[in-house]
């Protein structure tokens, strides 16, 4: 979806798990000069395109790999109906966005501006997804901190995206906060954009978890059944305060951990029956 489909692709702000933990171990075993120079070339973009193409070619071979669980939501014909729309998922399951797109439906992700994110933006980008770099998430973020992640500007880049029937994947919770509890950022796009949420979850029955992730981001593996579950559309109205804003995350958060609930449910009860 045009990590976001991010509140950063399909978010909030969507880190790189599989670069970041190889980044760590690296460092951790080599002195700091060399880390130093570790780091110029994770951030060249020669590293993140190679890194991305690679990431993208493995997705690619995984989505082709995978068979719908029976009972998942029909995602396509609720996408297609509610277009343009802001498709929430929580972090961890950012890598499987854009296996459920519609690809002739346009769509951008919200994504950081760190390294990682540079790396999740080359592969959301050859999936045909467009991207804005920038942080959705903290409704609290101010002053110059507030400027450097650019989250105002996101919000109207997006808002604009809407606009002109591109819809927007972004990952509701906040990065480094409390995992599955959305932010500020999806709700405020779904205020000034008057377009809905469509909350959102998709599991994979074989997958690799990244433990050391705030996030444990779930890595999806070949030959396994994935789950898309996809829940009521969620409309906030163009004047809704404060108050009321803290209602709709509330049941944004509510919403998309329902649908990661039954997508979970659905494919356990289907490895079940593979027994």
């Amino acid at each position: 979806m045009s990590r976001t489909m991010s509140d950063e692709t399909f978010s909030g702000e969507t880190v790189g798990p599989v670069a970041t933990v190889a980044r760590d171990k690296t460092e951790r075993k080599r002195p700091p000069r060399r880390r130093s120079v570790m780091r110029e070339i994770a951030r060249s973009p020669a590293f993140v395109q190679i890194v991305g193409g690679a990431v993208y070619r493995l997705l690619r071979f995984v989505r082709a790999t995978q068979r719908p669980v029976p009972g998942s939501s029909e995602s396509a014909r609720i996408l297609r109906e509610q277009h343009p729309a802001i498709v929430g998922l929580w972090h961890g399951q950012h890598l499987l966005a854009p296996f459920f797109r519609p690809t002739d439906l346009p769509y951008a992700a919200l994504l950081s501006r760190s390294t990682d994110a540079a790396i999740n933006a080359a592969v959301v980008e050859r999936f045909g997804i467009a991207t804005v770099r920038g942080s959705g998430g903290r409704s609290t973020t101010k002053g110059k901190r507030a400027r450097k992640k650019g989250g105002a500007r996101a919000l109207v880049a997006m808002r604009r995206l809407l606009a002109n029937h591109t819809g927007i994947c972004m990952i509701a919770d906040v990065p480094k906060g409390t995992p599955r509890e959305s932010g500020q950022g999806i709700v405020t796009l779904a205020k000034i954009s008057g377009r809905p949420i469509i909350p959102s979850a998709a599991v994979t029955s074989r997958h690799h978890i990244v433990e050391s992730a705030w996030d444990r981001t779930r890595i999806p593996l070949p030959f396994g059944r994935i789950a898309v579950v996809m829940g009521e559309a969620i409309h906030v109205p163009p004047d809704a305060d404060d108050a009321l804003l803290e209602e709709k995350r509330r049941e944004v958060t509510q919403a998309i951990e329902t649908a990661n609930r039954e997508a979970e449910r659905l494919v356990a009860a289907q490895a079940g029956r593979s027994r």
